[in-house]
């Protein structure tokens, strides 16, 4: 596939996905508005230069903070502007930047959408999360000169054999059309120069997602809910969970309960439209509920804490004594472990794991990380360490080594754009 068969499909697509919209904003409140935007006719207050860092959800985001930070301070005569293309990653820039950052969603990748949008942005560099690489994006951008760094970049092999078939000619144009692929790993490396990337143009820089610090803001607000939640009591927080896996979450914890009776569940689901629907089902196996949103503090009677705010994740994470990362027990490929690892927490995670492969290596290698097989296997080794708090203790220095011993990749990243700017 070319780059004119690429558009001949989105536009046939893009009725599908107006109708995407349509479906999500019948069922959450954060899909409503702003579908201009997505084709690229939001008028921007734009006075300075930009430099434009794209970081398409939750994840990516968090992951790009300490980069956007650095910007921010770093660069002040300069607009930083953030786009994303999910609600829930909206949230985050919001919550984590207010007004020191620009931002909107980066348009659906149809020509006249990205002309659109870069004929008033006009940005200096552009900084692209991970693997979000947009045909037409990628060519506007090449066409201006614009210089574009794809940062913390990683390709799985899954990923690799896909663009691998039909889509490999089109990959392969964007890659080298791109100035700097800062691949998190040799690996990653290797499959993007596997896909046609020139290899002058790749740098292995490691994770930004090591680049985690834990303000002393923060944890007084973890001391203080962990104070008020749970003084006396253990605690063990689900991340990211998902629908197939929060029933395994719900079982292994009414397990646990026989023989840790006041052991507290706080589960966070991953996508703020499920949030009723776990605390439906969580009532339906007989919990005792509180949801985070309410505001009310759980009792000694509270089994379970919904987390449905969302940007809470490190804050829930902090007041645990073991943590879980989701989307590992079904085959979902896992989600980041670093933030509870960054914690000093000893992280779990089910057998899927290969969205972060390499860090799960690194992670399970220190005994800072435990895979489990199954949900038995789960409620096993949670049993294994609430019953050992030495243990419990050494995994979650050990994981919060890892953190501390991969850092560095910030410094490399910012060295990039001073090179550009």
């Amino acid at each position: 596939m070319n780059r004119f068969f690429y558009n001949v499909f989105m536009y046939l697509a893009t009725p599908f996905f107006l109708l995407y919209l349509l479906y999500r904003a019948l069922k959450s409140d954060d899909y409503r508005g702003r579908v201009g935007e997505r084709f690229g006719f939001r008028k921007l207050t734009l006075t300075k230069p930009v430099i434009l860092v794209h970081s398409v959800s939750v994840g990516e985001t968090i992951a790009a903070t300490p980069l956007i930070k650095q910007l921010v301070s770093g660069y002040p005569e300069h607009h930083i502007l953030v786009t994303t293309s999910t609600p829930t990653g909206s949230e985050v820039v919001k919550k984590n930047f207010g007004d020191s950052v620009v931002h909107c969603y980066l348009p659906i990748d149809l020509p006249g959408s990205v002309k659109r949008f870069l004929k008033q942005v006009k940005p200096q560099a552009v900084i692209v999360m991970e693997t979000e690489l947009w045909p037409n994006l990628i060519h506007q951008l090449s066409s201006a000169s614009t210089p574009i760094l794809l940062a913390n970049a990683r390709m799985s092999e899954k990923s690799m054999n896909g663009y691998l078939g039909k889509a490999a000619p089109l990959m392969h144009e964007m890659l080298n059309k791109l100035d700097c692929v800062a691949a998190q790993y040799a690996s990653d490396g290797e499959r993007f120069v596997k896909l046609g990337l020139p290899e002058e143009k790749l740098t292995i820089g490691g994770s930004i997602k090591f680049e985690l610090s834990i303000s002393d803001e923060l944890k007084t607000k973890q001391q203080a809910l962990k104070q008020q939640w749970a003084p006396n009591r253990p605690v063990w927080v689900a991340g990211s969970t998902h629908p197939g896996e929060n029933e395994q979450i719900f079982e292994t914890h009414k397990t646990l309960l026989r023989d840790f009776p006041d052991l507290l569940l706080v589960v966070i689901p991953r996508h703020s439209e499920r949030f009723d629907e776990v605390t439906q089902q969580a009532s339906d196996v007989g919990f005792a509920i509180v949801r985070r949103s309410e505001g009310v503090a759980p009792n000694n009677d509270t089994q379970v804490v919904i987390g449905d705010t969302m940007g809470e994740m490190l804050l829930l994470l902090g007041i645990s004594d073991i943590s879980y990362i989701g989307g590992s027990l079904i085959e979902r490929g896992g989600h980041n472990p670093l933030e509870p690892a960054a914690l000093g927490k000893p992280v779990i995670m089910g057998p899927s794991c290969y969205n972060f492969s390499d860090i799960c290596d690194k992670l399970v290698a220190s005994g800072g990380l435990q895979q489990v097989a199954n949900s038995d296997e789960l409620a096993i080794f949670i049993s294994q360490l609430l019953n050992d708090g030495i243990q419990c203790s050494e995994m979650g220095a050990k994981a919060l080594q890892v953190v501390v011993d991969n850092q560095g990749t910030l410094a490399r990243l910012m060295n990039w754009v001073k090179q550009k700017v």
